[in-house]
């Protein structure tokens, strides 16, 4: 089964902005179904949670099962008492997260509006592509999975997106996998960020293969030039999971960023380990002090690609993918 997962959730020419006017997609169909599965869970009567519960599961089949073993951990040699008391503390220590949910999400369709459009957008740009038919929104252990790619469905961790405010994101045991710099973007408005990232990373997978750090650069600019395609009203530091204040710092401190790479010698190094301190989530680019954010290593490959598609507009994006990535580097001439 499909099951990409964005935990954070967690990924244009010049400037900060991406309010380019997208091709025209409103004639596209897009069938969509919404599920609120949170509803239906904390709905269940706790007295009865061994009768009920199963009920539920076999009406979001597929989604029911992994949400018991894959999202609330619940061992299927269990018994039923065992598992019911299981749920039954669960839906107890959450019913505050719920209950925010139902304040915040009284209304999900803004949100799956969003969705619809961007969906609207990947069938213009990737025709083949077999849309999803459903969103199901759910609400699982604060600490763990957040949005989710299934095989059909974009399911939409509720509990992820109750707003950077939200008191329990700054709980210890909550910190302990999600800090500050991941938590402040646990807002309504990155559902939809986090569902198209999730697509793109489908269509577009990681590589297994070692990459130097140049190439997993350009691969990471790849997929948000594309990110921002499917969401071209979307902002450009909400794509990346910058603040607007580090995105504009970075666009000002560009030529410094990159001189980072070319004077330590960096492009060219395949050691994992220090290439994940420039690609990949982090609170900051150590380099660069405290204020910098972390993943710069993206941004950059995300001006390369654009630089490069700047001189090839024609080239739509299922060719941008099978393009070499060496080839995009050196045809780029990127040099801020």
């Amino acid at each position: 089964m499909r099951w990409i997962s964005c935990l954070i959730c967690v990924l244009i020419f010049a400037g900060c902005g991406n309010n380019l006017k997208g091709p025209d997609v409103s004639g596209i169909p897009v069938n969509l179904k919404l599920s609120r599965f949170e509803k239906d869970l904390f709905s269940l009567d706790t007295n009865k949670t061994v009768t009920e519960l199963d009920p539920l599961i076999a009406k979001y089949k597929g989604f029911g099962e992994n949400f018991m073993v894959a999202i609330l951990n619940a061992d299927p040699r269990w018994g039923n008492d065992t598992v019911a008391s299981y749920v039954n503390s669960f839906l107890g220590s959450h019913r505050s997260v719920y209950d925010t949910a139902m304040a915040v999400f009284k209304d999900f369709t803004p949100y799956e509006e969003e969705i619809k459009k961007g969906l609207q957008h990947v069938k213009y740009y990737f025709p083949s592509y077999t849309l999803p038919k459903q969103i199901i929104t759910y609400i699982g252990p604060l600490d763990g999975y957040g949005d989710i790619l299934s095989e059909d469905a974009l399911i939409v961790g509720l509990q992820h997106h109750l707003g950077a405010g939200f008191s329990l994101y700054r709980s210890d045991w909550v910190a302990l996998t999600y800090p500050e710099y991941l938590t402040r973007r646990f807002t309504p408005s990155t559902i939809s960020v986090n569902a198209m990232a999730n697509i793109v990373y489908d269509i577009y997978p990681e590589k297994e293969e070692d990459k130097s750090l140049i190439l997993q650069m350009i691969q990471r600019g790849k997929r948000l030039y594309i990110l921002s395609k499917l969401l071209p009203g979307k902002e450009e530091y909400e794509l990346i999971g910058y603040t607007k204040k580090q995105m504009e710092d970075c666009y000002a401190h560009e030529t410094q960023i990159w001189n980072l790479f070319i004077q330590n010698n960096l492009l060219r190094t395949i050691d994992n380990n220090i290439i994940k301190n420039y690609v990949g989530e982090s609170p900051k680019t150590q380099e660069l002090g405290e204020a910098s954010p972390g993943n710069i290593g993206s941004f950059a490959g995300w001006q390369i690609v654009k630089k490069y598609m700047s001189a090839n507009s024609s080239m739509g994006m299922d060719e941008l993918i099978k393009k070499d990535e060496e080839e995009i580097f050196q045809a780029s001439k990127y040099k801020p």
